[in-house]
């Protein structure tokens, strides 16, 4: 039993450090914003539970005393760790898909209310008739499992609704499997913990199971950071050059392949008169439009942020029609946004755009010829105040 007990502690000490790692890299940023103080929190969910499994190796050791008042404190901890895990994995998966009115009370108590009540029953049902959970030789009942699964499962569902949702909608393949993969992630680490208890209580699979997701999903949030723009989620610069490093991305075959260049009209007047809070908005607002716009059409489209207030489109539409529909769709669309966002302002933008054509045309030759338009047509939406191609 000594035995067992180093060796089950041992892999849980060892996944403590690995997550106390994760942690230690994120509370040292200096710029930690809403979803990633919720991921730390979630972090910190599993080093309790971590700690708690240990509770249970040493009692089932016998390295501690095994009696009801230590079972029932164990009992207490494990259902705690694993409520808590899933709680913090929904506030975690509520601010990364910006989900409105999260951080309202009422709505953070409809979060909680389900854990509330479950613990209530669950210490009442200790008090009144522990013998329901657990029996004379202080072994735990089958019925301490509904407690232990039922509040997770609701919390479950929740990030699974919420970031499905999300994933529909969503046009940026990074993007995309980055919500299937927070929506996905604790049923995952719950199937681990299953099949440990059903199977094969004694070794720690769910400690391990828990750690090589966090490990995955850490290392992908890596790859969106260096991919994804922060402020509007689109693709940024760097992941541009990756994307026009092959030929078969910016050629299709049957379709015609389109550089388009948009940047937002007067903008600086915008941060100037407003405050740049407003000016991120007005970005966030035109990136929202833009994605909107681009699930609207059936053809194969690269989105950006180029840098500052300009962006830029790679489209591969069937003819050349297709981008001036897009164009003045998107004009629309960005209309209608200011409007429903109740804007103190209007969001302009100048478009330009040309077509690739095959070698020795390049892809920097044919953005320098859509920037030219674009400032072309920024000239012409300041002497005549509406765009040329409106």
């Amino acid at each position: 039993m000594t035995e067992f007990f180093l060796h089950y502690a041992g892999a849980n000490f060892f996944c403590i450090i690995i997550f106390s790692i994760l942690l230690g890299h994120d509370l040292v940023s200096v710029d930690r914003q809403e979803k990633q103080i919720k991921y730390d929190h979630a972090l910190t969910a599993f080093i309790f539970y971590f700690a708690a499994d240990i509770f249970w190796a040493a009692l089932t050791a016998r390295m501690i005393p095994f009696n009801r008042f230590t079972v029932i404190i164990n009992t207490l901890s494990v259902y705690v760790g694993m409520c808590l895990i899933t709680y913090t994995w929904l506030n975690y998966a509520m601010a990364l898909e910006q989900v409105p009115h999260r951080n309202r009370k009422v709505n953070k108590f409809a979060v909680i209310f389900p854990f509330l009540v479950s613990s209530l029953i669950l210490i009442l049902t200790y008090l009144i008739k522990p013998h329901v959970l657990i029996n004379d030789a202080n072994e735990l009942q089958p019925s301490f499992n509904y407690f232990l699964v039922t509040v997770p499962y609701i919390n479950l569902a929740a990030v699974m609704f919420y970031t499905i949702k999300e994933a529909k909608s969503e046009e940026n393949p990074i993007e995309k499997r980055r919500h299937i993969y927070v929506g996905f992630f604790p049923l995952m680490v719950i199937i681990g913990g299953l099949i440990q208890m059903i199977f094969c209580p004694n070794i720690p699979l769910f400690c391990f199971s828990a750690t090589v997701l966090m490990l995955i999903f850490f290392i992908q949030s890596m790859e969106t950071q260096i991919s994804v723009d922060p402020l509007t989620g689109l693709n940024n610069r760097g992941q541009l050059l990756r994307y026009v490093s092959q030929k078969s991305n910016t050629h299709k075959e049957e379709r015609l392949t389109y550089v388009i260049m948009i940047d937002v009209n007067d903008f600086k007047k915008i941060n100037d008169t407003y405050g740049h809070a407003e000016g991120d908005k007005a970005l966030t607002i035109l990136a929202d439009s833009l994605k909107r716009v681009v699930n609207n059409h059936n053809m194969p489209v690269f989105l950006g942020r180029y840098g500052g207030d300009e962006f830029i489109l790679i489209v591969h539409p069937l003819e050349k029609d297709e981008v001036d529909t897009f164009i003045k769709e998107l004009r629309t669309e960005i209309e209608n946004e200011c409007k429903s966002h109740d804007t103190q302002y209007d969001i302009s933008v100048g478009i330009g755009y040309d077509e690739l054509m095959e070698d020795p045309d390049t892809f920097q030759k044919c953005m320098q010829r859509a920037d030219k338009k674009l400032y072309l047509d920024k000239e012409y939406c300041k002497l005549h105040g509406k765009p040329a191609n409106s």
